[in-house]
């Protein structure tokens, strides 16, 4: 009787246990079927009731599920653009409380960050200044959540620094295999970084000593790639004189690239949020934003708001308005306005270029995701095969839309609008 009554009750239990599986295989369909219903009758992925700070992100979340891929990379790769779009993430986490933007900085190091503080694909060899860009993502996971990994590879970052090949004069390569070389991009790329770093973990004369070299890196850009008679700043420089795209008297890259000036304006104005009020070159690097600012707004097409890939020459053979410059002037431009950098009259020509980018520029799928056109895929100098800094070179560089070194900024000048 009692082997009997164990059967039944065998049996009661798996009746009930796959009723209570059915019941909740029911609820999850039903709530999946909820969101589809919801999905369908808004036929919204990303809201257009939102500003377009969070739009553009929840547009790059729908496209790069992971972090790691915002660089439309395949696999988990240590390179720079995410860093810029995580930037904007971070910060609509702090204004909006959304954890879902939080998770995804997360993913970022979780993924890129072995638990021995190793970094996927970085190699500190190659004394590559483009690589400490996304140090910033760690110095902010760091702070939140003081994971010993990430520690350990900020260190490996900072080493870095120590390392890095210079000029005569102390201004950092941009990386090993370009000797004597000092690009624009490359002060975008590590002083933030450096700064920041500095901030959090440097005391004393060691502090003191890594303010002044950081600053020393703007004063020379200032003194070796800026053209005195546009105001604007060259690509590149080679001290040694020995590319064949540099010129044999000055060293200089010919052209005036857009996006080159883009990351030179986001470095000034994002290194100055961890420079020292009292340092004495806080004030030179604020002169510089306001001299190159002039410069920019001089080149601003008068129509459209925008600015051309190769910035002195609109009316040329194939140039275009190029989007991810477009969004770094007025990034640099809007934010140091909020900051007091520059006098509130320079926000118009932001604003100009600001509605000239949601005009011209971005356009919004039916489901309401949001895409920024006419990017600059990438361009550089030398390497292989050869990039000889002509103007038909940057023209000819591939054109995508939603690439980061845009959206990012896009999403950062958003920011600055909204506050």
């Amino acid at each position: 009787m009692s082997f009997i009554n164990q059967k039944l009750k065998i049996y009661a239990v798996a009746v009930l246990g796959s009723g209570m599986f059915l019941a909740c295989a029911q609820t999850k369909t039903a709530t999946a079927a909820k969101a589809t219903t919801q999905t369908a009758k808004s036929g919204k992925v990303v809201p257009t009731n939102l500003k377009w700070s969070e739009r553009m992100m929840l547009s790059e979340m729908q496209r790069f599920p992971e972090a790691w891929m915002l660089d439309f990379s395949k696999s988990p790769k240590w390179t720079y653009p995410s860093a810029i779009v995580l930037d904007g993430a971070e910060q609509l986490y702090i204004k909006t409380g959304k954890k879902e933007y939080y998770d995804y900085i997360s993913g970022f190091g979780e993924t890129l960050i072995k638990d021995d503080g190793t970094i996927v694909t970085y190699d500190l060899d190659k004394y590559n200044i483009d690589m400490l860009n996304s140090g910033n993502v760690l110095l902010y996971l760091y702070e939140k959540e003081k994971k010993d990994k990430y520690l350990k590879a900020l260190q490996t970052l900072r080493l870095q620094i120590d390392g890095q090949p210079r000029t005569n004069e102390g201004s950092f390569w941009h990386k090993k295999i370009y000797p004597y070389q000092v690009w624009l991009d490359g002060l975008y790329m590590g002083m933030p970084f450096y700064t920041h770093y500095t901030k959090d973990f440097t005391k004393g004369a060691d502090a003191a000593k890594a303010y002044d070299d950081i600053v020393m890196q703007f004063d020379s850009v200032q003194k070796n790639l800026l053209d005195k008679k546009t105001g604007l700043l060259y690509h590149a420089w080679d001290e040694s004189k020995e590319q064949a795209w540099a010129d044999k008297q000055t060293g200089l890259s010919p052209n005036f690239w857009g996006r080159a000036m883009g990351w030179y304006g986001m470095a000034m104005v994002d290194v100055l949020d961890y420079l020292p009020k009292d340092h004495p070159g806080r004030e030179r690097i604020i002169s510089y934003i306001k001299s190159y600012s002039d410069a920019v707004i001089k080149y601003q097409d008068k129509k459209s708001g925008l600015w051309y890939q190769v910035l002195d020459k609109p009316l040329a053979n194939k140039n275009y308005e190029e989007a991810t410059a477009s969004a770094m002037f007025v990034y640099t431009m809007i934010k140091s306005v909020n900051k007091g950098y520059l006098p509130k009259s320079y926000k118009a020509a932001a604003k100009k270029g600001y509605d000239g980018i949601i005009k011209n520029l971005i356009t919004v799928d039916e489901n309401g995701v949001v895409n920024l056109n006419k990017c600059c895929a990438v361009a550089g100098l030398g390497g292989k095969p050869y990039r000889d800094g002509s103007y038909e070179y940057y023209v000819n560089e591939e054109i995508r839309s939603n690439d980061g070194k845009g959206t990012g900024p896009f999403i950062l000048a958003s920011l600055e609008f909204e506050k």
